[in-house]
């Protein structure tokens, strides 16, 4: 395809205007168990200038969520077993024995 075809296609098709129809329909607003609102209600805004600091909202964050009753010399209790009290099962540990049938070819 030549850029003369890929101008002409774009001139044509991406200043396209948008679709037809009403933008604001609030035949559909409700005061039900379940309200909706209408297009043009009111949006809560959640943002506080007062507290938008998202490192001190983190710090906050943190210390919430941290449970320090649990730790003990910077580590977690009950985290990790002692060093060398893991053990790598055997080669044949936890397979079946040859007698009873279940690796054979039926």
């Amino acid at each position: 395809m030549s850029h003369q075809a890929d101008d002409k296609y774009e001139q044509e098709n991406d200043n396209a205007a948008g679709p037809d129809g009403v933008p604001q329909d609030d035949s559909y607003a409700t005061e039900g168990p379940i309200p909706v609102q209408k297009d043009d209600s009111p949006v809560e805004d959640a943002y506080d200038p007062a507290t938008a600091d998202s490192d001190k909202q983190l710090e906050r964050d943190e210390a919430e969520a941290i449970d320090k009753s649990n730790i003990i010399k910077e580590r977690t209790r009950g985290a990790a077993k002692e060093p060398g009290t893991y053990a790598e099962p055997g080669d044949e540990e936890g397979m079946p024995s040859p007698e009873d049938g279940t690796s054979s070819v039926r």
